[in-house]
């Protein structure tokens, strides 16, 4: 029924664990393409998924190998369920007619069009902030903003778990970076401490998130930013996964905090609750609005937000801010609640507060693996997080729920999560009694090679 998985497709991958590397830079990536084409060999491999049909719901689609899926979506960053939205897919087709498809400038110069000015307007409206400026994408704007208020001289107090391009940003601007166990308060006031006592002219920025998408947890703002204004600090919060649907009016977890507009700094993306790529930062400081055009690179020097981006996410703020908007985030939250609810009724780890992010603990690499496998051939699509994202041994879906689930999707996911991780032990109680049946018959075959005590003797 089972089939052997290799000894290497058991572990991480190894180009992570590797310090002796060829001194050619492509060669450097053979073993590790080695392995990802295993695993794919393997049925082991859920990532580089491309779709087939429009995000929703229900999805179809392929693996990397052209091998076709089809299911119940869990895997997509749709949270509101508006990438299809027929509206939103008509302002679309208006902003082609009217601006064409391309940007074709840098927005220092003349890429902007009437619509992305007209979203910073709007978006300063809705964030609670004198000013906005929009980028094509979120990375962008979270690594631009970073990278453009750091100087070498400056520090940086970071969450371990704050987005990649928070902390790439960071690295990137200054050696003074202090990374601080997750959600830890009191250790971004010591390192505040330290740091003032040590430099009382320096600048420093605070990074952390509204909602980490691993955990699904929240960090106190409020606190962390009182901290941060008796020390003279920037605080920068990074609201990617909240913004839209959360919140009684979708203001996110600020909203929640009674905060709105009330950090230094706020940055997010579109790419989960907007219908499309793209991000923002917005602040009260109208000077770093040119800072963020004419000295950052990631604004600077790449063509500016596509006038078919902005229409989307201004139909999506109208959807947002309407009664539409509403009904959208209480289903969002129901379908979140009673998915929760039924994993860990079925005894798996469900991480953080409820959100559209559901992260359920798996644990073993090897069983995360499998578990990922059994649970797309069974129509559940869902996505693996493992090391290195995560820590050894702290592998997990990271399901992403949408407003348009339904109730029997929701129960279909949990049933196929209780089947797929049954199927994922037997397979590797499996693996494990070959292993040591193949240990056992080359214990026997090297006792029967060995020559006995008295041949020797003689």
């Amino acid at each position: 029924m089972f089939e052997n998985i290799p000894g290497q497709l058991r572990t991480s991958l190894p180009a992570v664990e590797k310090y002796n590397q060829p001194t050619n830079l492509l060669d450097r990536w053979s073993e590790s393409g080695a392995w990802w084409e295993s695993r794919v060999q393997h049925k082991l491999d859920p990532y580089q998924k491309y779709s087939t049909s429009r995000v929703g719901n229900y999805i179809e689609g392929a693996h990397r190998d052209g091998s076709t899926f089809a299911g119940h979506n869990f895997a997509s960053q749709d949270y509101l369920s508006l990438a299809s939205h027929p509206i939103l897919m008509q302002r679309a087709k208006d902003a082609i007619d009217r601006y064409g498809l391309h940007s074709a400038g840098s927005a220092a110069l003349m890429g902007n069009t009437a619509l992305s000015v007209e979203l910073e307007r709007r978006l300063a409206a809705f964030t609670g902030f004198e000013d906005v400026v929009v980028f094509p994408i979120g990375w962008a704007a979270g690594y631009g903003a970073v990278k453009t208020l750091v100087k070498p001289t400056d520090h940086v107090v970071i969450d371990i778990l704050a987005h990649a391009c928070l902390q790439e940003a960071a690295r990137d601007a200054t050696e003074n970076v202090h990374v601080h166990s997750h959600l830890n308060v009191k250790a971004i006031e010591s390192r505040l401490a330290r740091i003032r006592r040590e430099d009382e002219d320096c600048g420093i920025l605070v990074v952390t998130e509204t909602l980490f998408s691993m955990d699904s947890d929240v960090p106190n703002i409020p606190e962390i930013q009182e901290i941060c204004r008796r020390h003279n600090a920037t605080l920068l919060v990074d609201c990617a996964h909240d913004l839209g649907a959360l919140g009684e009016t979708g203001r996110g977890k600020l909203e929640d905090f009674g905060i709105v507009g009330g950090v230094d700094i706020l940055v997010g993306a579109f790419s989960k609750s907007f219908g499309s790529m793209g991000g923002f930062v917005a602040s009260n400081s109208r000077g770093l609005r040119f800072g963020l055009r004419g000295q950052c690179g990631p604004s600077t020097f790449t063509n500016a937000m596509s006038p078919i981006q902005a229409a989307v996410v201004l139909g999506s703020l109208d959807i947002i801010e309407g009664e539409e908007g509403r009904e959208r985030r209480e289903r969002l939250m129901r379908n979140s609640l009673r998915l929760r609810a039924g994993l860990e009724e079925e005894g798996f780890e469900v991480l953080g507060k409820p959100s559209a992010v559901v992260p359920m603990l798996i644990g073993d690499v090897l069983l995360a693996r499998l578990m990922t496998r059994y649970a797309v051939e069974m129509g559940g699509i869902v996505n693996l997080v493992e090391h290195p994202a995560v820590a050894r041994n702290a592998c997990r879906w990271r399901l992403q729920v949408m407003a348009d689930h339904t109730e029997e999707q929701i129960d279909a996911m949990i049933d196929i999560a209780v089947k797929s991780r049954d199927m994922a032990e037997a397979h590797v109680e499996w693996l494990s009694a070959n292993d040591n049946e193949e240990s056992e018959r080359r214990l026997v075959a090297a006792n029967d090679a060995a020559p006995s005590t008295a041949a020797a003797a003689e």
